[in-house]
């Protein structure tokens, strides 16, 4: 009887786990059921278009939000970073006018330093993490308030403009298309591509598991723990390099308002995708699918005046609490608990 009876708990388990990983593509569907019924144009080819070129900035830092949150971290920092990076870039490529033109090559030196500016922003970070030993919410908050004053600073109070003659060279970076798809989502694609792998199929990825698991028996494992979260906020920091690339073109200015909740869409994106808010287990895969199921939400309340697109914001919040609440995995069981 034993015998019979024990299998069952493990295949509970898989059930619920199945549950769990089909539940973001579920919801992904049923969104894109309820925007096709309030208005037929959402499944057009140039709102669909639109919507996932919209998906490309955060889902690209919602994929190193991934690696930082399961190694038991957390990166408030990410919208604020963004904008003082774009900020510099057009800083740097009009002040580069005068020497190499309004060619390719001037952009090509912004981009340049947009990927120094992340990755060296993401450094700090994880160092301040580690080695300071601090909070990695509290380096980041005061990061996240370092960078807003930093881009405002820099613009003076308003907004910083691109060169109308680098615009027209760079523009093609977020309004062109390959093979029908908008340039901004095959960097998603190939983000989110590069992101699993180094999750799924490499050493640091599992060591970014271990860690967020439990990170006392990681140090006992040889993990170099430090290391390795530190190299998780570099992660992120060239993600958001990355997402402000493409990010910049589309508008071609920068100001105190650039990049805002953007951390909230970031990390409600990671863990609607499955990732663990405590550490410990994370999805690429997921992760997309959040990033695309906050923008379809978005982009629903556009067709629909049934709530106000200004409570966009709300209804983030309120996914992310749901989606914690979720993952506990006890409320279920509570009461029983007591008896």
């Amino acid at each position: 009887m034993a015998d019979t009876i024990a299998p069952q708990p493990a295949a509970r388990r898989a059930t619920s786990l199945d549950i769990k990983t089909l539940g973001p593509a579920i919801a992904l569907i049923l969104l894109c059921v309820i925007g096709f019924l309030l208005n037929p144009a959402f499944l057009s080819e140039g709102n669909i278009t639109n919507l996932l070129t919209r998906s490309a900035f955060i889902g690209i830092i919602a994929v190193g939000a991934t690696f930082v949150i399961t190694a038991g971290g957390i990166d408030l920092s990410v919208g604020s970073m963004a904008a003082v990076i774009a900020g510099v870039m057009i800083i740097v490529m009009n002040n580069t006018i005068d020497t190499f033109g309004t060619g390719i090559a001037t952009v090509l030196i912004g981009c340049f330093c947009s990927i120094i500016l992340g990755l060296g922003a993401g450094w700090a970070n994880g160092m301040l993490t580690t080695k300071g030993k601090i909070e990695a919410f509290i380096v980041t908050l005061g990061t996240m308030g370092i960078f807003r004053s930093l881009v405002t600073y820099f613009a003076d109070g308003g907004t910083l403009s691109l060169d109308y003659g680098i615009r027209d060279t760079y523009r093609p970076v977020y309004y062109d298309s390959f093979m029908g798809l908008p340039i901004p989502v095959w960097v998603f694609i190939m983000v989110a591509i590069a992101g699993w792998v180094l999750l799924n199929w490499t050493a640091f990825g599992r060591y970014c598991t271990a860690i967020g698991s439990n990170e006392a028996v990681a140090r006992y494992s040889a993990i170099k723990v430090d290391r390795i979260k530190t190299w998780t906020y570099v992660l992120q920091g060239l993600c958001v390099s990355l997402a402000t690339i493409i990010y910049v073109p589309r508008l071609g200015s920068a100001s105190s308002s650039t990049g805002v909740l953007w951390e909230l869409e970031a990390i409600a994106a990671v863990i609607i995708g499955g990732t663990v808010l405590k550490g410990g287990y994370g999805r690429i895969g997921g992760t997309i699918l959040g990033a695309l199921i906050l923008t379809t939400i978005g982009n629903i309340l556009n067709f629909t005046d049934v709530i106000s697109n200004y409570l966009n914001g709300t209804m983030q919040g309120l996914i992310i609490i749901v989606a914690v609440w979720l993952q506990r995995g006890d409320w279920g069981r509570k009461g029983r608990t007591k008896l």
